[in-house]
């Protein structure tokens, strides 16, 4: 079995562990998801089966939208409701104080992880490492909030919920964490639905509740629509055999400007035959990866 599968993943489990239930059901070992979501989050899992998994890395690039209801006046070891309290606070704001922050925090930004996490140091995921106790330094990384708006604020519970669209290695619960901070009273995220990766909507996705090992089939799409945001080359018969086997596409015999540095969708016809690399030193098109080969 090969393709593209969307899913739904319900609260409460891990995305391993989803991917372990879609393994289950197709009887396939080469299973990959693209961006990790924690047991308290809902929404949108791509999921990439068969050859198509070397496709993962492509869709890890892209932005993703999320949906986050945050609780004001309390902070967690973990960043959100699940975790340790840490302290609480009386939280006195008004809309225009949340607005402000929100606003505060669009753009290019440097965020601190948090220790709960799945980043590794020395190969072992952060969150074994503060589950034992050890004290863990937590490097800041660049990431790119696009926009943040207000959906809804209840200051009587002191509560609010987001609409985020940011660049890859955001996370949501750091965001709520500065965003308190901000505001001065400290903030947990109470829930989080993801609401889009890339081109793919929650809208897209099934329920993984709802998938069987006789109607899974009916539910994967092409794997092309991973990569869709990929310039394309179209290839005669002879050059996606010889791309297929491994072979360099020279520049010359290629129809339309390569820019160098780039990564192709290699097509033959209708036929997605896999991602090549342009090497602009060497005039040539080299293979990254291989889905539908031909010959």
């Amino acid at each position: 079995m090969q393709g593209l599968l969307l899913i739904n993943k319900p609260e409460g489990i891990t995305s391993f562990k989803a991917v372990a239930i879609i393994r289950r059901l197709t009887n396939t070992k080469k299973i990959g998801h693209t961006g990790t979501l924690d047991p308290l989050a809902t929404g949108v899992l791509p999921i990439l089966i068969g050859r198509a998994t070397s496709l993962c890395d492509y869709l890890l690039n892209c932005d993703k939208g999320y949906i986050a209801t945050v609780k004001a006046g309390i902070t967690t070891d973990t960043l959100d409701i699940t975790g340790n309290v840490q302290s609480t606070a009386s939280p006195d704001f008004t809309t225009d104080d949340l607005q402000k922050a929100i606003k505060r925090f669009t753009g290019k930004l440097l965020q601190y992880p948090p220790v709960f996490s799945a980043i590794k140091k020395d190969g072992v995921p952060l969150y074994k490492l503060a589950r034992k106790g050890q004290e863990v330094e937590v490097q800041p990384r660049e990431i790119t909030i696009h926009s943040i708006k207000l959906l809804e604020f209840n200051p009587n519970e002191h509560t609010f919920k987001i609409d985020v669209i940011c660049s890859k290695g955001t996370y949501i619960r750091s965001l709520c964490r500065d965003i308190g901070q901000y505001l001065g009273c400290g903030a947990v995220m109470t829930e989080l639905i993801r609401t889009k990766t890339g081109a793919f909507t929650l809208e897209q996705c099934v329920d993984l509740d709802k998938l069987t090992e006789e109607n899974i089939s009916d539910f994967l799409i092409s794997e092309e629509l991973a990569v869709e945001h990929l310039p394309c080359i179209y290839v005669s018969e002879k050059q996606a055999i010889r791309f297929s086997n491994g072979g360099k596409l020279g520049f010359e015999r290629l129809k339309g400007e390569i820019k160098d540095g780039e990564f192709y969708r290699i097509k033959h016809n209708d036929d997605f035959i896999g991602i090549g690399f342009a090497d602009g030193e060497n005039k040539e098109i080299r293979i990254k990866c291989l889905i539908n080969p031909k010959g």
